[in-house]
């Protein structure tokens, strides 16, 4: 029953990663009216909002009409064939740790793709759960980057779901749409031939 012409409105409680993967798919198949809600089911609980319980009842289904996506994907072989060009700058939001390669809980290899920078998805967050200004997120990224222009950003994590709170934040502050490489770390480190650099 979910239709080009709804808007939809998700969340999650873990600070837009779970459900910003969901925002970012809709805009991929070219839903232009999603919205993610900023501090989550918390800020939605905190100010009131109502709430339900239960089953739902079912909805009759129909195919969904795929547009022209509003996101971008880069695949593993643009990743691997733009690595160390001006052309793409690599974005990990996975933490400080796993990046440097100190330890690594869920792959086989630990450490980040080469040239990569860090920046984990929850410094994207306040205090109180919700998005930083677009001011503060502009110049937060804009340092991270250098002299590297926001439009070259291909963002990654370790299975291409907590990278998209930095492809959002990204869009919050005005920088543009941003590219996801959803086989994210998990994928880069699957075959021994891909550098690995740790540090």
């Amino acid at each position: 029953g979910f239709t080009p012409a709804m808007q939809a409105v998700v969340y999650d409680r873990q600070g837009a990663n779970y459900c910003g993967r969901l925002w970012w798919m809709l805009k991929w198949l070219g839903h232009a009216n999603v919205a993610v809600l900023d501090g989550g089911w918390q800020a939605w609980e905190a100010a009131g909002g109502k709430a339900e319980s239960g089953t739902v009842g079912a909805i009759s289904g129909q195919n969904y009409p795929v547009a022209q996506s509003l996101s971008a994907l880069a695949a593993i072989e643009t990743v691997a064939k733009q690595l160390g060009s001006s052309t793409q700058t690599i974005i990990d939001a996975r933490g400080a740790p796993r990046f440097r390669g100190e330890m690594e809980p869920i792959d086989q290899v630990a450490g980040h793709i080469p040239g990569a920078l860090n920046r984990p998805f929850t410094a994207n967050l306040g205090a109180d759960g919700f998005f930083k200004s677009a001011e503060t997120l502009r110049a937060e990224f804009l340092m991270l980057l250098g002299d590297r222009d926001p439009a070259t950003v291909v963002h990654h994590c370790g299975s291409g779901v907590s990278a998209v709170p930095n492809l959002l934040a990204m869009e919050i502050a005005g920088l543009g749409t941003t590219a996801l490489f959803a086989g994210s770390w998990s994928e880069w480190c699957s075959d021994p031939s891909r550098p690995v650099a740790q540090g």
